[in-house]
């Protein structure tokens, strides 16, 4: 009688790819660091602000934190109620039986701090004064306003930039990339042509441009420029994975089995091509923060009070003596975009056989 051997279901690609990323110490702590970016932008106001996080007011709980996300999701009560972005006082003075949870850190990303605006701090110092301390521990910049506080929510800036312009690139350079490849023929000319011009268009002169075309720029419309002409490198990767791939045998056997084009390129083809896809994407986004910061810089960025780290910077050329406006949000840019190149080069490296058998 024949021993029953147990069966083992095999590892998928992505689960192989996981373990072999996981193997490299660098790109395991980039990953940790983009984690912790991707916590502090998610929690900024509940870590520097002048809000509170959660307050019992006049009978009502609410969230007027939530204010620093989008100014329309400030309860209006308070500002019926003339708080004037003041709470601590407030709170105490117009409703004795209210209470409230604040961030870690009493500082405003927006405006300086008054004295005892908390009870028994002083005012933020300002100018060459606002060097750091304990109180303030990234200093101030020219008008008092605390620069960890700007820096904490100027991450969410950041990493929106980031994903939200390579998001919009991905899916198109996906999409083209993959007509053009499974199709071929006049669909794949046409596809080529488009990705060409798109390559020539400047996208630093396209966002001034645009800048100065319109009456009130946001940083939205800066992530859809770098999104709208990202996507070309994505478009050429895809392009080539969808012809190599459509004649695979696990292609050939979908369409004798009838299924329609769409199916084959989502279902069958994409999944497969999906993997060297990820880390142009993964570039990108560093890529993308670079820009956003260099036009922050340039005093081209997204307009006042949204707080950036290129913005900070772009403080320090008014008093070069300010050395803490240039080293801590220059060292936060170098270190998020190292991170997401070492996360691309990990991702690279995992998803590549080739690069795995010339390290051998």
């Amino acid at each position: 009688m024949m021993a029953h051997v147990p069966h083992t279901r095999s590892r998928g690609f992505w689960a192989e790819a996981w373990g072999r990323y996981r193997r490299r110490p660098l790109a395991m702590a980039a990953l940790s660091f983009v984690g912790f970016l991707v916590a502090v932008a998610i929690l900024a106001p509940a870590i520097a602000g002048t809000k509170p996080v959660l307050c019992r007011y006049k009978g009502r709980l609410s969230m007027p934190c939530l204010g620093y996300f989008n100014r329309s999701w400030e309860p209006a009560i308070f500002a019926r109620d003339r708080f004037r972005g003041t709470y601590p006082r407030n709170l105490a003075d117009k409703d004795p039986d209210s209470w409230a949870i604040w961030p870690l850190f009493f500082q405003d990303p927006y405006r300086a701090v008054r004295a005892d605006e908390w009870p028994g701090m002083p005012a933020n110092p300002a100018m060459d004064e606002g060097r750091p301390s304990g109180r303030n521990p990234f200093g101030t910049d020219q008008a008092g306003v605390d620069v960890l506080a700007k820096m904490v929510h100027g991450t969410t800036v950041a990493l929106l930039v980031g994903f939200v312009s390579m998001g919009i690139a991905g899916t198109i350079g996906i999409v083209v990339g993959a007509l053009g490849g499974y199709f071929g023929g006049w669909v794949d000319t046409l596809t080529s042509r488009i990705t060409e011009i798109v390559m020539c268009v400047p996208t630093l002169v396209l966002i001034l441009a645009i800048i100065a075309i319109l009456e009130k720029p946001t940083i939205w419309h800066t992530m859809a420029i770098i999104g709208a002409t990202g996507w070309t490198g994505i478009a050429r990767l895809t392009r080539g994975e969808f012809l190599r791939l459509k004649t695979s045998e696990f292609v050939m056997a979908a369409r004798a089995a009838g299924a329609g084009p769409v199916r084959i390129m989502l279902r069958h083809i994409l999944p497969n091509a999906l993997a060297p896809v990820l880390v142009p994407i993964t570039f990108g986004i560093a890529a993308a923060i670079l820009v956003e910061s260099s036009l922050s810089f340039l005093g081209f960025g997204p307009p006042p009070p949204t707080a950036s780290w290129g913005s900070i910077l772009n403080d320090a050329r008014s008093n070069y003596r300010m050395w803490w406006l240039v080293v801590f949000p220059g060292t936060a840019i170098f270190l998020t975009v190292l991170a997401y190149n070492l996360v691309g080069e990990g991702l690279q490296e995992a998803t590549d056989p080739r690069l795995r058998e010339a390290r051998k």
